[in-house]
């Protein structure tokens, strides 16, 4: 069996955790829970034939670029950064951890989770384009309708049996 560490980081309540929810328990709640420090979740997915186990560390929010405790991503083989579509702000603060992020772990596979899509959005299609033309992969996700977020977390899995 084959186990890769995947760490899910943003902004504080942009989604991290009913994300993982969704994706490991096919399960979605409004209750809102603060993460502290890291929950670690797992869940097989078969990919090209493969088992592998994607073990998900679910990190606590922040929205202080200061206090930020990047040595969860020790060891990681990929990583979500989270943003909250309906949050323009959490677009800034998961830019920068993903500098961080990549800082940290190297250039290992990686997302850009822009949830809620259920919502209406301060995060604009331009923007996200943006993004996208400079080589950042962006998913489109809803953790409480469950869009894209399979997809997502497949898609990473695959990329990380590539390196």
């Amino acid at each position: 069996m084959i186990n890769k560490k995947v760490c899910m980081i943003g902004a504080f309540s942009v989604g991290k955790s009913a994300l993982v929810e969704r994706f490991v328990r096919s399960v979605f709640s409004d209750r809102y829970l603060s993460t502290v420090g890291v929950k670690i979740s797992k869940k097989t997915v078969n990919v090209d034939d493969t088992d592998l186990t994607v073990v998900l560390w679910d990190m606590e929010g922040k929205d202080d670029f200061a206090d930020v405790n990047m040595s969860y991503l020790r060891g990681a083989m990929g990583f979500f950064v989270v943003v909250d579509g309906t949050r323009k702000e959490t677009l800034d603060m998961a830019l920068h951890l993903r500098k961080l992020a990549l800082d940290k772990a190297g250039d290992i596979p990686h997302a850009m989770l822009i949830n809620k899509a259920d919502l209406k959005w301060e995060v604009t299609d331009d923007q996200l384009a943006s993004l996208e033309a400079t080589g950042i992969p962006i998913i489109r996700t809803s953790a409480k309708t469950g869009h894209a977020v399979e997809e997502a977390f497949v898609s990473l899995a695959r990329a990380m049996m590539k390196d």
